[in-house]
This record gives structure tokens, sequence and C-alpha cells, in this order.
């Protein structure tokens, strides 16, 4: 089997359990959605891969900031929302595990992750503010930084601008509203992408299914 692996806390354990099976003698092999997830793979003794070696693949399991009902998500708090994208994007199926914390009933409440092009980023947060203006949804735009007090740097070597809007009421249109800025090479956004949730909850574990 063909594995997308995804990036972040919720998936690190993914990859560790992965691993387990693969030293009993499972079959797979994986793409990593981050330099952090590849080491954790290596370390793990899973064989990988690149999606230039491979058509697509059968399975994605990641990782999620947020999922609303439509299972529509918010990703990217790990600065690895580029990578998951075009990983998601290959795969037959994505499968995201999480807390049932993460279940929202609308997607804003974690802020949204917008990866931009350092050159002219004053102009494209203006940009950035209005497509969020024009869904009816507004806040603060903050340059994520990293634990030097520099800019947060992707794998990608871009930026990120995270949006605290508390709320996005129209998040399909958003998601059109960002990908037609020059400057923003992706957005947390993950629309119509996830076919299964697996949410651990107090009372056990929950699995939805997209309509």
């Amino acid at each position: 089997m063909k594995l997308g692996l995804g990036t972040g806390s919720t998936a690190k354990h993914f990859v560790e359990l992965l691993g387990e099976k693969v030293r009993g003698g499972l079959d797979v092999i994986g793409v990593p959605t981050s330099e952090a997830t590849r080491a954790d793979a290596e370390r793990c003794g899973i064989r990988l891969t690149t999606l230039d070696e491979i058509d697509h693949l059968d399975l994605t399991v990641d990782g999620a900031d947020e999922v609303d009902v439509r299972l529509d998500l918010i990703k990217g708090g790990g600065g690895a929302l580029l990578r998951e994208k075009i990983v998601a994007a290959a795969s037959d199926r994505m499968i995201v595990i999480a807390d049932e914390s993460k279940w929202v009933e609308q997607l804003g409440r974690f802020p949204l992750p917008v990866e931009v092009i350092p050159f002219g980023l004053a102009a494209t947060r203006r940009a950035i503010d209005n497509a969020c203006t024009q869904v009816g949804a507004s806040g603060e735009l903050k340059l994520r930084r990293g634990k030097d007090g520099h800019a947060f740097v992707t794998d990608g070597g871009h930026w990120i601008v995270d949006a605290h809007l508390g709320r996005i009421p129209d998040a399909p249109r958003l998601a059109r509203l960002l990908a037609a800025i020059p400057g923003v090479v992706e957005h947390g956004l993950f629309i119509g992408i996830a076919s299964t949730v697996v949410l651990a909850g107090a009372e056990g574990i929950r699995t939805v299914e997209r309509a």
C-alpha cells in the first residue's frame, strides 16, 4: 500500500504505530508531508518514496487543527500545509485522526494559516484581509514567528500568515478567494478532501464518513 504520512503531534503517533506494524511484516511505502515526518519515518524503518516516483497514493492519514460537520478542515498549525495538501490531493482517500476537541460547527476558531511568498508581504496581507472581509470574516493577521523571533520558514522556504478570524461563515468561498491571490502559495482550508474522520473522546472512538 502507498501511504501519505501526515505531520503534527497526532500524525506522529500514527507513524510510530505504523513503524511497529512494518517491523512486524506490513508491506507499505510512504510519502512524508514534511522533513520532520521524513525523519520520524526513517527512524521507524518505514520505506519512503516521492510523488515523482509514483503516480498516486492509496491513502493519506493526517491530523487536523479543526474539522467541521462537512468534514472540511483547517490544517497547517505545524507549518506543513503545502506538502500536506499536495499529498492529500494525490491520494484516493484521506483519513483524518484527531481528538474530539477539534470537532467544530464552523471553522475559524483556530487561526487559519496562509503560506505566502516573502516578497511583497504587505500587499499580500492586504489582499488576504480583503478576501476575509468579503466572506464576513475579520480579524488580526499575524506573521508566524519561530522560536528565534524571526519569521517562521516552511520546508518550502515560504512564510506563514495566521489569520485570527474567530469564525469563517463561508469557508469554500474564502478558499477560492485566497487561492486567487498572487502572493499566496497555499492556505490551510482543506475543502472536500477528507473522506473519513476518526475522533477520539472521553466516550471512545467516533468515525464520521463524508456524505
